[in-house]
């Protein structure tokens, strides 16, 4: 038996509800209530925080932030005029919002340009004006950077390439106004894998089972240290986890209790994966598995997450749409798809995704967020991108 998952569209003030999936998508019970924010080319990184301390989540997006419920915008900095996105790119890649001066708002970190400096901006109070930028480092490569809590301490760092040559992790010193202070992964001085300005690649994963985050490139992953002392170089495990992809996540396929890594495609078609195996105490092979190799292409952004709520890690990705423009990469112009992706593991341990379309007029962008929006406990999903600004919530069908 196969049925529909629907949609709810706003149109103006009028909702409607439209098929989002195909006929042969397999039934669920889950289904989407999209939110058109702004559908103008603001940025590729989007974050959500209660910016105005009103009890309601806002949607940043670098330039500017959008005041919940009725989506006022607010400037952040000078916003750019970047047209349709045909010919350009915006000045947001990443964008994370977190507290960082400890005043109890929520402030926003910002990936501008991969290889630019990057910035973040102090949350003014409710105060009319732009707000405050502090550089947080001089250079940001790679075009999937990450910001995690890297050392389960409860503070996000920034991991990153930097000056086109090392694998750094970022994070603020006593006075965050200040430059961050730049800490090795890599050897200094020595060009490293994933470090380039248009490096494609990158995600932080327990590899080695060892519980702590290593830091994972498509040329192999940087094994985190048992004790990091902020300047030692991690151990780099070469290992071929494939070609230019976006997000990489480790996550055990295959019920052996070894990490293998996902990853998607970034200008390309294909989500992928490559099963870890080991023997004999050997540093681990890599062997590759297509999850869905031409379901659509330059998935540039991944997340993952429980989806539906039974305990299994699902994933949800979609197209970049225009990444490179109208004429750029494979089939640009096609439908900017939204999709998650459910897991459900056999007996064996084996897990299998089902895809379900959600929408085929959002994608993402480079980065994007889930996470619960509304307060109903169900993950949701905010996009930015050349189609415009998107809030997309969970909701469950009888």
């Amino acid at each position: 038996m196969y049925a529909r998952s629907w949609l709810l569209l706003p149109l103006g003030l009028c909702l409607c509800a439209v098929p989002a999936g195909g006929a042969d998508e397999p039934a669920t019970p889950i289904g989407w209530k999209k939110t058109v924010i702004e559908k103008k080319f603001r940025a590729e990184g989007v974050a959500v925080a209660d910016v105005n301390k009103d009890g309601k989540l806002d949607i940043l997006v670098g330039d500017v932030w959008y005041e919940a419920p009725d989506w006022k915008v607010h400037e952040i900095r000078k916003p750019g005029d970047y047209k349709d996105g045909s010919g350009g790119y915006s000045q947001c890649f990443a964008c994370w919002a977190d507290d960082l001066n400890g005043d109890g708002w929520a402030d926003l970190v910002v990936i501008g340009f991969p290889g630019a400096p990057c910035h973040w901006y102090e949350n003014p109070q409710n105060k009319a004006g732009h707000w405050k930028q502090h550089v947080i480092c001089k250079s940001a490569c790679n075009e999937t950077p990450q910001y995690v809590d890297l050392f389960g301490k409860g503070q996000r760092a920034l991991v990153m390439g930097f000056e086109d040559k090392q694998m750094v992790w970022v994070a603020p010193g006593k006075d965050p106004t200040q430059p961050w202070e730049v800490h090795a992964i890599s050897e200094p001085g020595k060009p490293a894998a994933g470090s380039q300005k248009f490096a494609h690649g990158l995600g932080v994963g327990d590899v080695n089972g060892d519980g702590k985050l290593d830091v994972i490139v498509p040329q192999g992953w940087y094994e985190q240290p048992a004790k990091d002392d902020s300047q030692s170089p991690w151990k780099f495990h070469p290992a071929g986890l494939g070609a230019a992809c976006a997000d990489m996540y480790a996550y055990d396929l295959d019920g052996d209790g070894k990490a293998d890594v996902i990853s998607s495609s970034a200008h390309n078609y294909g989500i992928w994966s490559y099963l870890q195996k080991v023997k004999d105490g050997a540093e681990p092979n890599f062997v590759k598995k297509d999850l869905f190799p031409k379901l659509f292409s330059q998935s540039h952004a991944m997340n993952l997450l429980d989806v539906n709520g039974d305990g299994q890690k699902d994933f949800v990705t979609g197209k970049r749409w225009w990444a490179h423009g109208p004429k750029g990469d494979v089939d640009p112009n096609d439908p900017a798809v939204l999709y998650w992706f459910e897991a459900k593991k056999s007996k064996d341990g084996i897990v299998e995704f089902t895809p379900h379309k959600i929408d085929d007029d959002s994608g993402i962008g480079t980065q994007f967020w889930t996470g619960d929006f509304n307060g109903d406990k169900l993950p949701d999903i905010v996009v930015a991108n050349k189609k415009g600004v998107f809030l997309i919530e969970q909701v469950r069908k009888p």
